[in-house]
C-alpha cells in the first residue's frame, strides 16, 4: 500500500469519498426511521441481510465467485464483526437513548482512532503531524457544524455515548485489519464480510429482539431497510473497500467528517433547510482539515519559502 504521506489521494479516489459520504449520512436517516418501529438488532439484521442478498446477486451477475475456503470465511466474520455486528449495533442503540447529532459527533472521531491505532498496527501509515493536526481539525468542524450546543448532552447518557464511541473504534479497527484483503475483488470482500455479519445476526436478533414475536413494519419501515441495505451498506461497501485497498485505512475513514456535510447538502436540496453562518464556518474548518491531511497544499505553501527555496537553491549547486 502506498504512503499516503508521499502520494496524497486522487482525485478520483476523493470523488469516490464524498459518494462514499452521502450515501453513509443517508443511513442516520434511514435508520432513525426503522427504530420508530423495530429495535436496534432486528434493524441491524435486516438491513445486513438485504444487503447481504444485493451483494450476492451482483457477485454472480459479475462472474465472480466467493472463496470456498475456511481461511478466507474466517476472515470475512471477523472483518463483518469489526465492520458491522459490532458497530452497527452500538450506534442503533445509541441512536434510542441520544440524538443522532451527538452520535454524528461521537461517530467523527473514527480518523483520530485510525491514526493513533495505525501508527502502532501497521508500518505503512505513521502518525504525522498533518495527519494528527489534520484530524484533530476535522473533529472541531464537526462539532461547529452540527452544532457546539450539542456536547452539552455529554454525560447525560454516558452508557450510549460510550456505546457509539465503541463503534468507532471499531470502525479502526476494522479499517486496519481490512487491508488484508486488498488483492480481492471488492465486490466479493463486500459481500463476503456482509454475508457473514448476516449470519452471525440472526441468533442476536432472535434472542435479544425476539424478532419472531414483532408485528409486520410498514412500508415506510420497509422502504428504510431497503435504503440502508442497498444504498447504505451494498454500494458503500464496494466503494469503501475500493478506496481502503488504494487510499489507506486513515484516508478512507476520512469519510467520517463529510458525512455531517452531506447530510446538510440532502436537507438542503430536499427537504428545503436553510445554511447558518456556523454551517459554512464548521465546512471550512473540515476543509482545512482534509487539505492539512492531504498534504499537498502545505508541501506547496513550504517550498515557497526562503529557507526552503535557499537549501533547494544550494541542493542544485551541490
Amino acid at each position: 500500500m502506498r504512503d499516503a504521506d508521499k502520494e496524497p489521494m486522487k482525485l478520483w479516489e476523493w470523488v469516490l469519498l464524498i459518494i462514499l459520504s452521502v450515501l453513509w449520512g443517508g443511513a442516520f436517516f434511514f435508520s432513525k426511521v426503522a427504530l420508530g418501529e423495530l429495535p436496534p438488532f432486528t434493524v441491524v439484521w435486516g438491513r445486513v441481510t438485504i444487503a447481504a442478498i444485493a451483494l450476492n446477486l451482483i457477485v454472480r451477475l459479475t462472474g465472480e465467485r466467493l472463496p470456498s475456503t475456511s481461511r478466507a470465511w474466517l476472515a470475512f466474520l471477523f472483518m463483518g464483526l469489526l465492520n458491522n455486528l459490532i458497530p452497527f449495533s452500538l450506534i442503533f442503540w445509541g441512536q434510542t437513548q441520544i440524538p443522532s447529532s451527538l452520535a454524528s459527533i461521537l461517530n467523527a472521531t473514527t480518523p483520530l482512532w485510525t491514526v493513533l491505532l495505525a501508527h502502532f498496527l501497521t508500518s505503512d501509515e505513521r502518525l504525522t503531524l498533518n495527519r494528527l493536526g489534520g484530524v484533530l481539525l476535522g473533529v472541531v468542524g464537526v462539532v461547529v457544524t452540527i452544532g457546539p450546543e450539542t456536547l452539552l448532552g455529554l454525560g447525560l447518557n454516558a452508557l450510549a455515548q460510550l456505546a457509539v464511541i465503541g463503534a468507532a473504534v471499531s470502525y479502526a479497527f476494522a479499517g486496519i485489519y481490512g487491508k488484508r484483503f486488498k488483492g480481492n475483488p471488492p465486490i466479493v470482500t463486500a459481500a463476503g464480510q456482509v454475508t457473514g455479519t448476516a449470519v452471525m445476526m440472526i441468533p442476536v436478533a432472535l434472542l435479544v429482539d425476539r424478532s419472531w414475536t414483532l408485528p409486520l413494519p410498514s412500508l415506510t419501515t420497509w422502504g428504510a431497510l431497503l435504503g440502508l441495505g442497498v444504498l447504505s451498506t451494498a454500494l458503500a461497501y464496494i466503494i469503501y473497500f475500493r478506496l481502503l485497498a488504494s487510499a489507506g485505512a486513515t484516508n478512507v475513514l476520512l469519510v467520517t467528517f463529510l458525512i455531517p456535510v452531506s447530510a446538510l447538502f440532502l436537507g438542503i436540496t430536499i427537504l428545503g433547510e436553510q445554511l447558518d453562518p456556523r454551517h459554512f464556518l464548521g465546512m471550512a474548518v473540515i476543509g482545512l482539515g482534509l487539505v492539512a491531511m492531504d498534504g499537498r497544499a502545505l508541501r506547496a505553501v513550504g517550498s515557497l519559502l526562503p529557507g526552503r527555496r535557499f537549501a533547494a537553491a544550494a541542493t542544485r549547486r551541490g
